[in-house]
């Protein structure tokens, strides 16, 4: 029955035409020139009959045969998911290597100094086809160090007495040891220290670094830390000598 009523319409245009349309027109347009279509060649309505009744059906099903969609689609090549790079404020500082994993392989990749979060690091040709492969940066906190932007920061133990009093702290940096004076009774919780944030690159200017002070009973002051130092190179042996 399907196929005798199929072969009726000749062509898909011919299908289109019968349910008078011009051409293929979006779901509900069709669905509504059908109803109108086979209520019109019903055998019972004038100007209706058998032979018109078959040939709008067949019509209709030539159309929903050739615009159905396939079954399965179309298999879809798998893309390449681009992982996040993830470096070290140090490596950000100086540069240096870095680990990722692209497509099932390990791969050791150059960091240039300067990379902020957010920067994208390109790998020539590392993609599909050859394509190249762009990815983006997180410098991670790590060695006492964080990144914010162009910045760096870090924290550093105060004695409770120098905070008070005054004077001068010794402050540990990536770039050597830096002093800092402090005023009795007017103490920062934070101090900056300029130009020892992430290098210039690009548009980004030259970064500094935020020391948050943290009070701490087991800080020696500064003449205290001298001290320290001096019985550490003047040894009994030295002394006697």
């Amino acid at each position: 029955m399907f196929a005798r009523s199929h072969s009726e319409i000749a062509s898909t245009r011919a299908a289109y035409a019968l349910l008078g349309l011009s051409g293929p027109v979006e779901s509900k347009a069709l669905t509504a020139a059908f109803r109108t279509a086979i209520m019109a060649a019903r055998p019972e309505v004038a100007g209706g009959s058998d032979a018109r009744f078959r040939k709008t059906i067949a019509a209709w099903r030539l159309i929903q045969r050739q615009t159905a969609p396939l079954a399965l689609a179309a298999p879809v090549a798998p893309q390449i998911t681009v992982p996040v790079l993830a470096i070290s404020p140090l490596d950000a500082l100086n540069g240096g290597v870095a680990e990722a994993r692209i497509a099932g392989r390990r791969l050791r990749i150059r960091v240039p100094a300067g990379l902020r979060t957010g920067d994208h690091l390109r790998l020539k040709a590392a993609g599909d086809n050859a394509a190249d492969l762009y990815l983006p940066v997180l410098v991670r906190g790590a060695h006492g160090l964080s990144a914010v932007g162009d910045d760096l920061y870090m924290s550093c133990p105060a004695s409770h007495r120098l905070l008070a009093e005054g004077g001068r702290l010794e402050i540990e940096t990536h770039a050597g040891s830096r002093s800092a004076w402090l005023v009795p009774g007017h103490q920062p919780l934070r101090l900056r220290l300029k130009g020892l944030g992430l290098p210039a690159r690009g548009s980004r200017a030259q970064g500094h670094l935020f020391v948050t002070l943290e009070p701490s009973e087991d800080v020696p002051t500064a003449a205290e830390d001298l001290l320290i130092r001096f019985t550490r190179v003047w040894t009994p042996h030295r002394l006697a000598a």
